[in-house]
């Protein structure tokens, strides 16, 4: 049974039988009407809320409490700190290689000339150092989704 809300009174829950439908929708319509009517609802609608404009609500399954879904977010979580753990490598040993081209970059500005090889290896280089960049954006990302998922497993611990 799909249930609604409006987005101007969320705690308000209008349950009606069937599935979400446009048929479903029109009686959730009418049982917020109803509400509006006889003065449980104290919510103006503006021109032109409909049917499209309802909210619909997903419910927490029977006898489970709304902290309780926290133990389908583990495998996830576990899943990004894997991720995290095999970026953070990914991360130093590019990070090592990328330093070492970027002490060997300033010849390119400095007043000594500089030789065919340098400059190859210098354009050879410049790809690691790309791929350090995405990698270390990549990473920064990546830290702050596996410190959200480490309280996730923090809480899972804490409850046991």
């Amino acid at each position: 049974m799909p249930q609604y809300a409006i987005p101007q009174s969320p705690e308000t829950i209008f349950t009606v039988s069937g599935k979400d439908s446009p048929k479903a929708r029109e009686k959730a319509m009418a049982l917020l009407e109803e509400a509006i009517a006889d003065g449980t609802l104290d919510a103006e609608l503006v021109d032109g809320f409909g049917p499209d404009r309802l909210v619909v609500v997903e419910p927490t399954p029977l006898g489970e409490e709304p902290g309780e879904a926290a133990g389908d977010e583990i495998g996830p979580a576990v899943q990004v700190l894997a991720n995290f753990a095999s970026l953070r490598l990914k991360h130093q040993e590019l990070r090592e290689e990328a330093q070492k081209i970027r002490h060997q970059l300033d010849t390119l500005f400095g007043e000594a000339p500089v030789t065919e090889e340098e400059v190859m290896a210098l354009k050879k280089g410049f790809k690691v150092l790309e791929a350090f960049a995405q990698i270390n954006r990549r990473y920064s990302l990546a830290r702050q989704e596996a410190e959200a998922a480490r309280q996730v497993l923090d809480r899972a611990l804490q409850e046991s």
